[in-house]
């Protein structure tokens, strides 16, 4: 009797725990942790989405004064050549008889070399002065457009004629991180005006593809500035599974942003550190040094130096031209090549947005497709950002709303 009134008592209080827990109760709190684990995954493939990968402590944000005008920085830079009207059509001549011809008689020891007779200078071959029997005897080649202002001189006709889709000399910035120091050191770098946009904060939508699973977050700019310093900050965040955070600071020069300080977190953060003194940018990460090439960017100040030099040099790039950079990540320093594309119109939220695009394009096994569409209504900066892994995961973010910084 004993036993069976054991047992009664154990079946009892699983009838009363069944009571407690439903079945479909209890298939729902496992759905629900099944997709908890789906988007910590997704979180987790994010991180190695954005441009660099995510242990170092956490920077706190800076908390100072900031301001939100623009910062004009006017270095005299070649602007677009304004278009030439339209020559009024030549009145009719009235034929005249021609005149009978007359002949001069010059002496050998007069007779006027190649300047007296063209009516202009010697020509000029890379920087030195050509001979006028050296001029005499070189091959024709064709005239080359002038660059920022002034007039290249004419090459052989051997040598190759430049690809249509490369920008002009002044719109290289950088060579590839890979070139030798010599080279980079003897190449000027271009001179452009900057417009510094005004400190702000931007939100975005933030959708993409992580192994074939569709996501959405949010995603935010937070963009500040004094006139000398910055500091700019790049969240994508879900509020139940954390934030991936970038975060980049430095000065405000003459070359439009310097970055001296470039983070990534996700759980711990890795950063890198331009040490200008020294001319190389080291890494958190114990990997190694690499070479600061001029007008290098981080690849989170990039999007607001573009801003800047758009701002500053309106109609200066024309569709086609190609923009190096040295984008500087969490581990290394690559070679970025944007190329600007037509205008473009984005719709958000039911109206139209005016902006052009900017394509980096992968030119190795594993770097990231970028395409950005820069905004005049939002100073330049970023509309719309998309990032695109070789293995068809991608970040898509688009611009919503703009709030006080």
């Amino acid at each position: 009797m004993a036993a069976e009134g054991g047992l009664r008592m154990h079946t009892g209080r699983s009838a009363a725990r069944r009571a407690l827990v439903p079945r479909g109760a209890l298939r729902w709190m496992l759905a629900v942790l099944a997709v908890l684990g789906l988007h910590a995954l997704t979180l987790q493939e994010l991180a190695h989405m954005l441009p660099g990968t995510a242990s170092e402590a956490p920077t706190a944000q800076a908390t100072r004064a900031f301001v939100t005008r623009t910062v004009r920085i006017d270095n005299a830079a070649p602007k677009a050549a304004p278009a030439r009207p339209a020559a009024p059509p030549a009145a009719p001549r009235t034929p005249t008889m021609p005149k009978p011809p007359t002949r001069s008689v010059v002496p050998p020891s007069a007779t006027p070399g190649p300047e007296a007779r063209t009516g202009t200078q010697a020509p000029v071959l890379n920087g030195t002065p050509v001979s006028p029997d050296a001029a005499a005897l070189a091959p024709a080649a064709e005239p080359r457009a002038p660059i920022d202002g002034k007039q290249l001189a004419a090459e052989p006709a051997s040598a190759p004629a430049a690809p249509a889709a490369l920008a002009p000399a002044s719109a290289t910035v950088v060579a590839s991180a890979a070139s030798s120091p010599a080279a980079t050191a003897a190449a000027a770098p271009p001179v452009y005006d900057y417009l510094v946009p005004g400190s702000t904060r931007l939100k975005y939508e933030v959708s993409g593809l992580v192994k074939g699973f569709g996501y959405r977050v949010s995603g935010e700019l937070l963009w500040l500035q004094d006139g000398k310093t910055y500091d700019a900050r790049l969240e994508i965040s879900h509020f139940l599974l954390g934030s991936r955070v970038q975060t980049s600071k430095g000065a405000i020069t003459a070359q439009g942003l310097e970055p001296l300080r470039f983070g990534d977190k996700v759980r711990s953060e890795v950063a890198a550190h331009f040490q200008r003194a020294k001319g190389v940018v080291s890494f958190s990460a114990n990997t190694p040094d690499a070479p600061l090439l001029p007008l290098a960017q981080d690849q989170l100040s990039i999007f607001m130096q573009l801003a800047a030099m758009w701002g500053g040099n309106a109609g200066r790039f024309a569709p086609g031209m190609q923009l190096p950079f040295q984008a500087v990540g969490p581990r290394s320093a690559e070679s970025w090549v944007f190329v600007v594309g037509p205008p473009e119109r984005l719709s958000v939220e039911g109206r139209e947005l005016t902006s052009v695009k900017l394509l980096r394009e992968r030119t190795a096994q594993y770097d990231v497709r970028v395409e950005l569409w820069l905004a005049p209504a939002l100073d330049y900066l970023p509309a719309r950002i998309r990032l695109t892994q070789s293995n068809g995961d991608e970040v898509d973010m688009l611009w919503r709303k703009t709030e006080k910084p």
